[in-house]
This record gives C-alpha cells, sequence and structure tokens, in this order.
C-alpha cells in the first residue's frame, strides 16, 4: 500500500492547480464554476488523504517521498519532500474535509461578489499552502508553507480591499505573524548548529539521546514556541486574529478550524521529541496556552460583534490545544484539533448565515430570536454551541476533557504548576460554556431585536450553504466518540497517533478518580450554562439596578488592553519618527531650504551644461581659461 500513501503527495497539488485555473482564467467563467473548480479541488485532496489513511492502517511507520536534493555543503545534505505519516495525514484529513465544506458553503455566500474567482484562487492557495506545511519532511519546507499561509490569510483578510479597514486588518495580521517568523527562524539556525540537519525525523531521532534539561533544547523549544504564538494566535501575539474578522464568514471559518491558527499546535506535536527532553520549554508552552486561554475567553464576554465573540473563543481553544501539547499530551492536542475544528467551522458558518441573512449586520445586539426564523442555521448553531461548552456525549466534552488530565497528570508539568494549570483551565472551561450560551441567547433566542426592513427579509441560507452545517452539525456531535476515555473504553486516535508522536510519561490514576474529574467538569460547565441562562434568558442581559457597567466588563471588551498598549509601544511611536520626519521635509526642507534648494538646482545644470561630450567644447573651454589665467596675472602684477 505504500504508492497508495505516496499519492497523497499530489494533494496540495491539486489545491495549487485549482487556484491557478481561478486565477488566470476565473474572469472568463461564469457562476458557480468558479467554486465548483477550487472544490473539486481540494476535494481530490480529501480522496488522495483518506486512501493515505486507509494504507497507514496496519504500519507504523510513515512513507518518505522525495522529490529531489536542493541543499548540499560537503556531506551535508537536504531534501525536498514529503512525510506522509499518521501525525501529517489526521491534519490531511482536516485541512481537507472541513475545508471542502467551506468551499461549497462559500459558493452560496460568495455569489454575486465580483471577486468571485479572485477568491477562490486564494481559498485554494491558502490550502495549498497548508498541506504543504503539515507534510514537509524539514524545516525549511515547513517554512515555506508557513510563510504561504501567512500570505494567504493577509490576502483573503483584506478581500474586500475597498474598506481601509480590511487591508488594515490583513497588514496587522501579516505584521504580527512576522514577529513570530523571527522566533522560527532563529530556532532553525540553532536546531542545525545543534543537529547538524534541517530533517525533521532526523532531529527527533537524535532528541532523545541529548542531555535532559538542556540549556540548548530549552532555548530551541522557547523559539519554535515564539513562531508557534504568532501563527496560533497565543500570548502575546494573539491580537490579530479578532482583527481577521474582516475578510468574508468562511474565511474566518477556514483560517481558524482548519488552517493557520492550528499551525503551532501541529509544529510543536511534529517536534515533541525536542519539549519532551526540555520540560522547561515544555512547561512554558503549556502555560502560555492556559493563560490564554482564560484570556481569550475573559475577552470574548463583553463582545458585541457575532463574529468576534467567536474570534475570542478561538484564542483560547487553541490555547487549551497549547496546553495539552505543552504538556506532553500530543494526541490529545490534536484530538481537539480535531474536535474544534467541526464545531468552530459550524460555529462561524452559521454566524455567516445570519449575518448573511440580516444583509451584513454583526452587531449581536440588533438580533435574538433568528432560530424562529432560521430552523437549520439556529439548531446546528445550538448543537455548535454544545459541543464547544463541553456538555457530555458532544465532541468538545471528549477532547476538552482529556487536556484536563493530561495537564493534571504529565511528568513534565510535575513540579511546574501543572496542578494550578488544570484549575485554570478548568475555571475556563465554566467560562466557556457561559459566553457562549451568551452568544447563543443573543442570536437567536429571545425577543428579536432586528431592523424591521431587516426582518421582513429574514429567510434561510440556500441549500448550498445548509447542508455543510448539517454534515458539520453531525461532526461536531460524534466526532469525539474516536477519543473516548482509555481508561474505561477504546481510544482509537490514541492509538493512532501515538507512533507518529514522541512519548512522555503520564500519572495513572485509579478509574474513580478519573470518573471525580470528569464530573467536576461537567458540574462546572453546568454552572456556566446556568448563569448564561438567567443572565441572557430569564433576565435577558437586563443589568443589576443601581449598577454601572463594571471595570471588569471594560476590560473583556478592550480584551485586557493588549492592543492598547501595543498602540502606544509601537504604533504611536512609529506614527511619531514618520511624522517628524514629514514635519522636517515640510517646513524646513520645503521652505526654509527653499532657496538653497533652487541654488543647488542651478548649479548641477550648469555643471551639466559643461559636460557636452565634444571634444572641440573641452578645448575652447580650456584656451578660455588659460587666457583667464593670463589676465589675472597680469592685472596682478606677477607677470613683468
Amino acid at each position: 500500500m505504500t504508492h497508495v500513501v505516496a499519492w497523497a503527495s499530489l494533494a496540495p497539488v491539486l489545491a495549487l492547480a485549482g487556484s491557478l485555473i481561478n486565477a488566470f482564467f476565473g474572469r472568463n467563467l461564469k457562476e458557480p464554476a468558479p467554486g465548483i473548480i477550487a472544490s473539486l479541488a481540494v476535494a481530490g485532496g480529501f480522496v488522495l488523504a483518506v486512501l493515505a489513511f486507509i494504507g497507514l492502517h496496519g504500519s507504523d511507520a510513515g512513507v518518505q517521498v522525495t522529490f529531489w536534493r536542493y541543499l548540499t555543503a560537503g556531506s551535508l545534505h537536504l531534501d525536498l519532500g514529503f512525510m506522509i505519516d499518521r501525525l501529517s495525514v489526521t491534519m490531511m484529513l482536516i485541512i481537507t474535509g472541513v475545508g471542502l465544506l467551506i468551499h461549497i458553503y462559500s459558493i452560496g455566500y460568495m455569489h454575486g461578489d465580483d471577486g468571485n474567482s479572485r477568491y477562490f484562487a486564494e481559498l485554494n492557495l491558502f490550502v495549498a499552502a497548508m498541506l504543504v506545511l503539515v507534510m514537509a519532511d524539514s524545516f525549511p519546507l515547513m517554512f515555506i508553507g508557513w510563510e504561504g499561509v501567512g500570505v494567504c490569510s493577509y490576502l483573503l483578510i483584506s478581500f474586500w480591499y475597498k474598506d481601509r479597514a480590511n487591508p488594515d486588518a490583513g497588514r496587522k495580521a501579516f505584521i504580527v505573524n512576522r514577529v513570530g517568523d523571527v522566533g522560527f527562524l532563529l530556532a532553525m539556525f540553532l536546531t542545525f548548529k545543534e543537529f547538524g540537519t534541517l530533517n525533521i525525523a532526523a532531529v527527533n531521532a537524535a532528541a532523545p539521546a541529548m542531555l535532559y534539561g538542556s540549556g540548548v533544547l530549552t532555548l530551541i523549544g522557547l523559539f519554535y514556541l515564539l513562531g508557534a504564538t504568532g501563527k496560533s494566535a497565543q500570548l502575546p501575539l494573539q491580537v490579530w486574529l479578532p482583527d481577521a474578522m474582516a475578510g468574508p464568514t468562511p474565511v474566518s471559518a477556514l483560517i481558524h478550524a482548519a488552517t493557520m491558527v492550528t499551525a503551532g499546535v501541529y509544529l510543536i506535536a511534529r517536534i515533541g521529541a525536542i519539549y519532551a527532553m526540555a520540560p522547561g520549554a515544555a512547561a512554558t508552552v503549556a502555560w502560555i496556552g492556559g493563560l490564554t486561554a482564560f484570556v481569550g475567553a475573559f475577552a470574548a464576554f463583553a463582545q458585541t460583534d457575532i463574529k468576534k465573540i467567536l474570534a475570542y473563543s478561538t484564542i483560547s481553544q487553541v490555547g487549551y490545544m497549547i496546553a495539552a501539547v505543552g504538556a506532553g499530551a500530543y494526541w490529545v492536542g490534536i484530538f481537539h484539533v480535531l474536535t474544534h475544528a467541526f464545531f468552530k467551522a459550524l460555529l462561524f458558518l452559521t454566524a455567516g448565515s445570519v449575518i448573511h441573512a440580516l444583509g451584513g449586520e454583526q452587531d449581536t445586539r440588533k438580533m435574538g430570536g433568528l432560530g424562529r426564523h432560521m430552523k437549520v442555521t439556529g439548531n446546528t448553531a445550538l448543537i455548535a454551541t454544545l459541543a464547544i461548552s463541553g456538555v457530555p456525549f458532544l465532541s468538545g466534552f471528549f477532547s476538552k476533557d482529556a487536556i484536563l488530565s493530561s495537564t493534571l497528570n504529565s511528568s513534565l508539568l510535575a513540579g511546574n504548576g501543572g496542578d494550578a494549570l488544570y484549575i485554570l483551565l478548568l475555571v475556563t472551561a465554566g467560562m466557556t460554556a457561559g459566553y457562549m450560551f451568551r452568544w447563543y441567547y443573543r442570536v437567536f433566542a429571545g425577543e428579536s431585536r432586528v431592523d424591521k426592513h431587516a426582518a421582513e427579509h429574514l429567510h434561510e441560507s440556500p441549500p448550498v450553504m445548509t447542508w455543510p452545517l448539517g454534515i458539520l452539525a453531525l461532526g461536531a456531535t460524534f466526532v469525539g466518540y474516536v477519543g473516548l476515555p482509555e481508561f474505561a473504553f477504546p481510544n482509537y486516535i490514541q492509538r493512532w497517533l501515538e507512533p507518529a508522536t514522541a512519548k512522555v510519561d503520564f500519572n495513572q490514576l485509579a478509574a474513580s478518580t478519573d470518573w471525580l474529574l470528569i464530573g467536576l467538569s461537567v458540574v462546572v460547565v453546568a454552572i456556566g450554562i446556568t448563569a448564561a441562562w438567567w443572565v441572557y434568558h430569564v433576565r435577558k442581559g437586563a443589568p443589576v439596578a443601581g449598577l454601572k457597567e463594571s471595570n471588569l466588563a471594560s476590560a473583556s471588551r478592550g480584551a485586557l488592553g493588549f492592543d492598547a498598549l501595543y498602540r502606544i509601544l509601537f504604533v504611536a511611536s512609529g506614527e511619531g519618527v514618520s511624522g517628524g520626519i514629514a514635519t522636517l521635509d515640510r517646513d524646513v526642507v520645503d521652505r526654509g531650504l527653499a532657496g538653497a534648494g533652487s541654488a543647488v538646482g542651478l548649479l548641477g545644470r550648469l555643471a551639466t551644461a559643461l559636460q557636452s561630450g565634444f571634444a572641440r567644447a573641452y578645448a575652447f573651454a580650456m584656451l578660455l581659461g588659460v587666457l583667464a589665467l593670463v589676465v589675472v596675472a597680469a592685472l596682478t602684477g606677477v607677470v613683468r
């Protein structure tokens, strides 16, 4: 079956081909042809990923596909190729499977848009870049995919570029991610210096032989973490993701659910052998994830934009994934990537359905009661809300509980605050249930606050948009069953991913203790849902009499002031320097030195006239010079 697995290496080529067809010929195609071409390209990649998934059963080893040698230095060399193993194939299935549903949904959402073919060209290119990232067998090739998704995010976030706010948001995402990319580059340089290779498998094989807790391994791990914080929107580089909502809503679903923000999680899981030997770096990863999960959940509470609430939710949920891989539970982090891909894509696409029905309205204060008019959208949104909240028997419940358990039991976090991290993530789980049901009640339940004119045109989205919602809802409900708690049930995804990830020791708790921890998380989630039901359904969000908006609400709306701080430190200082230079140019050079500038220009023109290139002109000038010297000498008495 090796050759069948190897065919999966064509998946990025298919996505790239779809992108090029739409880029060069899309303007000559009528709708829905650009969307169909793009969807078929991703569907082809999904079929190849499924075949690779089937082919890898029964074999723990992956398949190396080498194209050509592109770097040689003495005895050292680096081949350009893909590693198709259980980890990369799992990511391929998520990228192409969920990505395909987003492409199909986009056919309806982007209907009539002037940039329809450009949109699908960029969407296909995004998928191609992400596939290269997860299939790469070396860090340089991974970095090409890494930068590719960064460029595509810029193009898609600023897609409606005529509105100045959209390209501004795209530039912000691009610039903030460059900060993280510096970390990735430094990590690669240090990796090559220490290991003598940039082949990922070779590095993972050599890492266990190094000194446990080695300073250089810790530094390498911290540099790769910096790269991950950029792509996966973790502290302190999380500020770009809420503004990424400027693009079309399916783009938000693709970035948040299936591609870009999971790149950092994948990176750490892929090089887990480094972190398994560097507990200091691993604990830092886990705590960055835990703190980001809390900060994202806190910021989501007071937002009023239907998509920004979900954006901060993504920051928080990816924080859970980062915490898991930091704890060494690499399969758990990827498991949450899988479940999150379904319920977060569903949340964004139901939000897109609402925005589509309301003519572009995104303020939840102008919504309410939409579930009665848009039953498919409302019901699937409820399933996604239950799943992300961690309600038992839906997908998010299984993966979130596995994360909580792993942070409590990891040997990498022993002595590094694993217990405290568990409590932080448990509290965040309750907050998640609270803000997500706030989102649901304000949009789909209760009394309608929709503008009368918009209410007259309320309608359910067309089938090309609702069918993907139904499929995603099924996934959000049932995909978690591939990762049932191992102490009581078969855990398929753990057995599937363990051969492709590093090994880390975990404490084995008694089954009764595991059941107790599960029960505790259920209670916390129930408290969050009950609080949201009381505040936003019973009280309909009415403030408590006599109380003004609290400082907490203000801090939540401002996302704890990170944007404001960065504006002061970086944006305002840059604007100050550029403003000073502009003032100098305008008021000093253009006005104060205008005369001097004119004189310099006149001298330049005279000098140009003297350099004619004609020998006779030069001879005549020399003759005049000699005559002038004779006259001067005679007048001064030098010649007697």
